[in-house]
């Protein structure tokens, strides 16, 4: 089992024991509690920090970083400078440009907002702080496990990645329409729809019910690719002491070919607009998956032919296969201190303390859409008495997002591909192959004419054709993986 891997794995309990006693001596040895590395409210010190949040979640974050300098950072002498790079393309163009020292480019920033795989590329630069020399693995336990995991890697057994915020994927169902569909249909249930294989079945039962509408689609392709391919037993690629090694194991990515690319090019799921649900508003669709950070932009009214009709909302978790593990995505970025000064990385991490402490980061939840972090946060209960005591209440759609996403994550091994230098241009790769494959498969057969459209069908559905579009991707994986 691959040690970089963050489902299932966790640290050594030998390793969090050294890093209390470190902790206790260097108290003792300070001779005062915590040792506060310089800092002096007289002379504050700044810490920049660049993100890539916007819209709400732009405006939580400064809100928290506003509270901060005012509060904590007063006291103790941090002032924080948060900047938005409004993209993650933006934010890792600019930290490229620090890093080499591009002319005109800003200094590097002393956090800033990553996801693995750019982490490990930026690791390789030397530049990213162990945060374990400042959060002690009794503190670390109070994340959650599999958040804290992802931000060990490159074999140094370093801490590289705090969690700030982080998200799963959820089903959104447009209720109304499903409802009318299910009295019609009359075999038919939500129950149905907890496995790949019976969402394909009722997509097929939709598109016959429906005179030939689509049933569903999905955001982040590749997500389908990597927590398919481990729900049933073979991860796409696995990385051990830097070292990667390539599944893509051919039966497996049948099975995912099977219950995806099959039902696309039959008509029975559909991707139009950027995003899914702009799909449901358009009525092209009435169930998909996303995000569950995204999952609030999901249409009140669907709008089709010129006419627009109220509808309502379901969230249910995300189907997997029926014989398969338990695996739900895990996603979402996490913050990185770079080298500087003790001063600087130390005033770096008390913010991000504050910043995740439990109501604190349930209030970040709220207003971006996100998960919070702390074991103790992902809770209903204690999500609901912080709104009691807050005042903060939330939209029903919002309530039932996370409250889906809670249960997902605590039913199921969250999972998260390992990182390497290659990570990103092969998930890019995965996120496009097969549906970018079905897409133009369907509208061929769209095309056609209906003798040549089921010939066309037939094909595409044979081993033939199958073989070699894996043959293709396989050799494209390889490149990247350096085999």
């Amino acid at each position: 089992m691959s040690g970089r891997r963050v489902w299932g794995v966790y640290r050594r309990s030998a390793v969090r024991a050294v890093a209390v006693l470190v902790a206790a001596m260097a108290a003792i040895l300070t001779g005062c509690g915590e040792n506060d590395y310089g800092l002096d409210r007289k002379d504050p010190q700044t810490i920049t920090i660049w993100n890539y949040y916007n819209g709400a979640q732009a405006v939580a974050f400064e809100r928290l970083v506003d509270e901060f300098n005012n509060t904590v950072g007063a006291e103790k002498g941090i002032l924080v400078v948060a900047e938005s790079k409004n993209s993650v393309s933006e934010l890792y163009q600019a930290l490229d440009d620090a890093v080499n020292r591009k002319a005109g480019a800003d200094d590097l920033p002393d956090i800033f907002q990553t996801y693995l795989d750019n982490a490990v590329a930026l690791d390789e630069k030397d530049i990213l702080v162990d945060l374990g020399k400042y959060v002690s693995g009794k503190e670390q336990e109070e994340y959650v496990d599999s958040y804290v995991q992802e931000g060990y890697f490159g074999g140094d057994d370093a801490w590289k990645l705090f969690p700030v915020a982080k998200s799963t994927e959820v089903m959104l169902l447009n209720k109304t329409d499903w409802d009318r569909f299910a009295a019609g249909a009359g075999d038919v249930s939500l129950e149905d729809l907890a496995t790949v294989e019976g969402l394909a079945a009722v997509a097929e039962k939709y598109y016959e019910w429906s005179g030939g509408k689509s049933f569903f689609g999905r955001d982040a392709f590749a997500n389908y690719m990597f927590a398919g391919s481990a729900q049933l037993g073979a991860e796409i690629y696995t990385v051990e002491n830097g070292q990667v090694t390539l599944t893509f194991d051919k039966d497996v990515t049948r099975k995912l070919w099977d219950n995806y690319y099959a039902p696309y090019v039959k008509g029975y799921f559909k991707h139009v607009g950027k995003y899914r649900s702009d799909d449901i508003t358009l009525g092209e669709i009435i169930a998909q998956v996303c995000s569950s950070s995204s999952a609030s932009y999901f249409p009140t009214e669907v709008t089709r032919d010129g006419e627009s009709y109220p509808i309502e909302h379901l969230v249910l978790p995300v189907p997997r296969f029926a014989e398969g593990k338990g695996y739900i995505v895990q996603q979402g970025a996490c913050m990185a201190v770079t080298r500087s000064t003790e001063r600087r990385e130390y005033a770096s991490v008390v913010f991000l303390r504050w910043l995740t402490e439990t109501d604190r980061n349930l209030e970040f939840a709220l207003n971006s859409g996100y998960l919070p972090v702390k074991k103790e946060a992902n809770d209903v209960q204690k999500l609901q008495d912080y709104q009691t005591q807050s005042g903060h209440q939330m939209e029903e759609l919002q309530v039932d997002i996370i409250t889906c996403a809670f249960g997902e994550l605590q039913e199921n091994i969250p999972y998260t591909t390992a990182g390497f230098p290659g990570a990103d241009s092969l998930r890019n790769l995965l996120g496009e192959a097969m549906i970018g494959q079905a897409m133009a498969d369907r509208a061929e057969i769209l095309a056609a004419s209906p003798e040549e459209a089921a010939r066309l069908l037939e094909q595409y559905l044979g081993d033939a054709h199958f073989e070699e579009w894996y043959a293709s991707v396989r050799l494209q994986l390889e490149e990247i993986c350096g085999r």
